[in-house]
């Protein structure tokens, strides 16, 4: 992944909040497509226990709120933003984007979830969206919180990640960047020595989007697209 600038134009952002076009990734990309660089395919991970059983009738791109409820999901929101190309940097269009997590307590909405933590009944939990032209998706969100697995193991807070391109399809799992419980976990581990891939790579946000929020990009690689 090439560098990203650390702001963001009022333009831009207001763009990616009201949905007119998303979020134009600034810088690299155009740098790698034109030297033909290899990119690192993102590394598949287990797909986990709690993907949806029955997906919310309200399945769009925001998963802060949920049509006919007046309030909005608890925790910290989350504006998740990428690509999804391929190994050679091309942007993989029309490529299918699904979401799903704990809420901010880190529980899921599913019946096998044993978490005693609470449900938030405002909070979506799952989300879908296609790429653009330029192999673009977003994603509006909330930090997942931290859970326990067993005594020894608690798993940081991710997102859970399943890609359908035109050839090829990935689980995986994204990680929140400078999260200390990164380290001691097993997944993360299993990535292998380079995990750059699996990381977000943040973005200052500015008053427009508001500066309470995390601005995460997250470039997804598939080998062929």
């Amino acid at each position: 992944m090439g560098e990203y600038e650390q702001s963001i134009s009022r333009r831009r952002l207001l763009e990616m909040t009201l949905g007119i076009s998303g979020l134009v990734m600034l810088g690299g990309i155009g740098t790698a497509l034109a030297q033909g660089l290899k990119r690192q395919v993102t590394p598949g991970v287990e797909k986990g226990p709690f993907y949806p059983l029955m997906k919310p009738l309200d399945k769009d791109a925001d998963l802060t709120i949920i049509a006919g409820h007046k309030g909005r999901a608890q925790g910290t929101i989350v504006h998740m933003t990428g690509r999804v190309l391929n190994e050679n940097g091309e942007p993989v269009r029309g490529a299918k984007v699904e979401i799903w997590q704990a809420n901010t307590y880190g529980r899921y909405s599913h019946p096998n979830d044993p978490n005693p933590a609470s449900l938030d009944p405002d909070f979506q939990g799952f989300g879908v969206q296609s790429t653009d032209a330029d192999g673009r998706y977003r994603f509006k969100t909330i930090k997942p919180g931290a859970y326990r697995v067993t005594p020894d193991w608690m798993r940081p807070p991710h997102i859970h990640v399943d890609v359908s391109g035109r050839r090829d399809h990935l689980v995986t799992q994204m990680f929140f960047p400078d999260e200390p419980l990164n380290e001691k976990d097993s997944i993360f581990h299993a990535i292998g020595p380079d995990k750059s891939s699996a990381l977000a790579k943040p973005l200052t946000p500015t008053e427009e989007i508001g500066t309470d929020v995390l601005l995460l990009v997250y470039d997804i690689v598939l080998a062929r697209g």
